[in-house]
């Protein structure tokens, strides 16, 4: 089976033009087919401010109402998904930018409303994702680049989180390709000691994870990473990768810079 890289990008990069650019130029030297989805960063709040749309959160999830739908929809899918496209056809990347509604590749479903109703908000409906049209994509040396954006099928958009939809696709495409999936934010991968960009956890394996949970190691905003990490390998991906966005080159070779989960 061939190798495939999906490629997830975080907010902070996302947000700062150089480290974005930077980051882009790793990404076109990574050689054979790749997928990268993208965050929505901080752009949204700041375009939603100047519309008079105010962010609105709880338990640091947005809150997706209908003025929120329509701007991010704009925002993610629009200006920020068409300027990394861009800027990877500049790098010689024939990259096509998607959101989960384009070719009904990531079809959803509106979150049930619980304790919270988080509005406009899709939860992937894995079992549907149109891995056909996927695989032609890359087929045609084509490198999908993902709005964090689905549809339920029946006209609306949905905002949906970013790592998720890499997931999604990571295991809907391990079928057909061995994937490494690779999570990019800032830190240097999983740290030990939060306060200390030394402290990398180069290998988290399940009797590893529990032991570090056990041990109170990890900060809390690590962990949904890391189970989402298992559930794409018990699902058919090879392994997964968390690192920093610096180190996306080393991180698609055998001798990695961040924390490989397996």
């Amino acid at each position: 089976m061939e190798n495939l890289f999906v490629i997830k990008i975080g907010g902070n990069v996302i947000d700062d033009e150089k480290s974005l650019l930077s980051f882009l130029d790793l990404l076109a030297g990574i050689e054979g087919k790749k997928i990268l989805v993208h965050g929505g960063g901080k752009i949204a709040s700041k375009i939603g401010e100047q519309l008079g749309i105010a962010a609105n959160y709880v338990n640091g999830r947005r809150i997706t109402d209908a003025a929120t739908i329509d701007l991010v929809t704009m925002v993610y899918g629009g200006l920020v998904n068409k300027k990394i496209v861009a800027q990877l056809q500049a790098r010689k990347i024939n990259a096509v930018g998607i959101t989960g509604a384009d070719a009904n590749i990531v079809p959803a479903v509106k979150r049930p409303v619980k304790e919270v109703d988080y509005g406009f908000v899709g939860d992937v409906k894995d079992q549907e994702i149109n891995v056909v049209q996927l695989a032609s994509f890359l087929e045609q040396n084509l490198v999908p680049v993902f709005a964090p954006l689905t549809h339920d099928g029946q006209g609306q958009m949905l905002n949906t989180n970013a790592d998720t939809i890499a997931s999604a696709v990571a295991v809907a495409l391990s079928k057909l390709y061995q994937v490494r999936l690779i999570y990019c934010f800032e830190k240097k991968g999983v740290l030990e000691n939060v306060n200390d960009e030394q402290s990398v956890v180069t290998l988290i394996t399940k009797d590893i994870y529990k032991y570090l949970v056990d041990q109170h190691k990890l900060f809390d905003g690590i962990l949904p990473k890391i189970d989402n990490a298992f559930a794409a390998i018990d699902s058919g991906v090879q392994e997964v990768i968390i690192g920093d966005a610096k180190d996306l080159l080393q991180n698609t070779g055998e001798r990695i810079a961040g924390t490989l989960i397996k």
